[in-house]
């Protein structure tokens, strides 16, 4: 069995499931760890850790194989095995800040979204779907159309040049911001791509997009 061991960076809402990405710290690679599931998302019962829910920062081993469904644009991706996971201590904002970049664009371009085209015309090695940003002038808003809707959370980014609101899916910084919270203006951010999908009225030539995400906010000292 091969134990895989990550820093949680991710650890996101997907389809009533769970989105867990991280480095590994042997390779200094990225890795999603995916199911048998339609899109790989992660269920609670898949996550074997005695009951502890993985979050940002946590070192943790798992046991993953060398490859794992790509879904037709992912190059992160690796298949969980059977077995234990187990908690390898935690790691600190420092600690990460060796992997955290100040692209120019985020994910590919300066859009909020990238087409499935553009990434399957890559090569397999630079369909990048996760990354890891500094920024210095995070900002964010609840983009919920009336008061008695549930808060829908975006986070303002620059990419390319161009400020974007890309969708917060992080679970505590969302829960934090429901009770009042204000975040730091500067934050490491896991960006992520979202599964293909066309939003209603969609009109790229009617081809399916992956859109940015914000998976996962590790705030720094506020300034």
């Amino acid at each position: 069995m091969t134990m895989t061991r990550i820093v949680v960076l991710a650890n996101s809402w997907k389809h009533h499931d769970w989105c867990l990405a991280g480095i590994d710290l042997d390779t200094g690679k990225w890795v999603r760890p995916v199911t048998g599931l339609d899109d790989g998302r992660v269920p609670k019962t898949s996550m074997k850790l005695g009951g502890h829910f993985p979050a940002l920062l946590d070192v943790l081993e798992i046991p993953l194989d060398s490859t794992g469904p790509d879904f037709g644009f992912e190059s992160e991706n690796r298949t969980i095995l059977p077995g234990r996971w187990y908690q390898r201590g935690k790691m600190t904002p420092r600690d990460i800040d060796k992997y955290a970049k100040r692209p120019y664009y985020v994910l590919h371009n300066h859009r909020k979204y990238v087409t499935l085209r553009e990434l399957q015309q890559k090569p397999f090695v630079k369909r990048v779907t996760l990354q890891l940003t500094r920024v210095d002038s995070f900002k964010v808003r609840d983009a919920r159309r009336k008061p008695t809707d549930k808060h829908n959370w975006k986070g303002a980014i620059l990419s390319g040049g161009r400020e974007i609101d890309v969708k917060i899916t992080d679970p505590v910084c969302s829960e934090r911001l429901n009770s009042g919270h204000k975040p730091s203006s500067s934050c490491f951010l896991t960006m992520s791509l979202s599964m293909p999908h066309k939003p209603p009225d969609w009109d790229e030539d009617n081809e399916p997009a992956c859109w940015k995400l914000i998976a996962g906010v590790i705030e720094l000292q506020k300034q």
